[in-house]
């Protein structure tokens, strides 16, 4: 119950009530709605599936703050075309990836979550270089972490102020507003600049 309260806490959420009923405990809160984002997941994480939960309106009311956002950056495509598996398992200790080999990609798709602050572009098409020597450590096998695939409620939880959720028939992926990189530095030196002026 403590990881519930803790989690529910930190969304802005203001118990209501709590009672007993026999081994469970109910838990009353009003809560802001983007707060319940990504909230059922996290629940179900910390009480290993014993979570039970919820929601209805109750009313309108002032905004009570921003919410917690992600520490981490993301990794973005340097490119276009599919995943190739020998450029995936070299970057992995970067981060978490939300695409496998195979998978096309473009310019300014989310592809990873980063391990530290800020964002990072990679290149996932970079193929093995071909020659006809062998080193005895050259061919070793991929071993490629599974894919972290997050529904839409992961994705509209997990997106910075920057980016956007893209929703295909087949697919669902994040992306930078915008795409091109050397905008996006130019667009985000404009912003800094004006945040100093004022």
């Amino acid at each position: 119950m403590g990881k519930v309260i803790e989690l529910v806490g930190q969304r802005k959420a203001v118990m209501m009530k709590m009672e007993e009923k026999g081994n469970l405990r109910r838990l009353v809160y009003h809560i802001p709605s983007r707060g319940l984002m990504g909230l059922r997941n996290k629940l179900l994480t910390a009480t290993a599936g014993e979570a039970v939960m919820y929601h209805r309106f109750y009313q309108y009311e002032y905004f009570k703050g921003s919410l917690p956002q992600r520490r981490n950056g993301v990794m973005i495509s340097m490119g276009d075309g599919a995943v190739n598996g020998y450029a995936l398992n070299a970057l992995q200790d970067r981060g978490r990836f939300f695409v496998s080999p195979g998978e096309q990609i473009y310019t300014g798709q989310v592809v990873g979550e980063y391990n530290k602050e800020g964002n990072i572009v990679v290149n996932l098409q970079k193929a093995k270089k071909l020659t006809n020597m062998r080193a005895a450590s050259a061919d070793k096998a991929l071993k490629i972490a599974p894919t972290v695939k997050l529904s839409l409620e992961e994705c509209l939880e997990f997106i910075d102020d920057d980016e956007l959720v893209e929703i295909t028939p087949k697919a669902i992926r994040m992306r930078k507003i915008i795409l091109d990189e050397a905008q996006r530095r130019r667009a985000n030196s404009e912003k800094s600049g004006k945040k100093k002026i004022k």
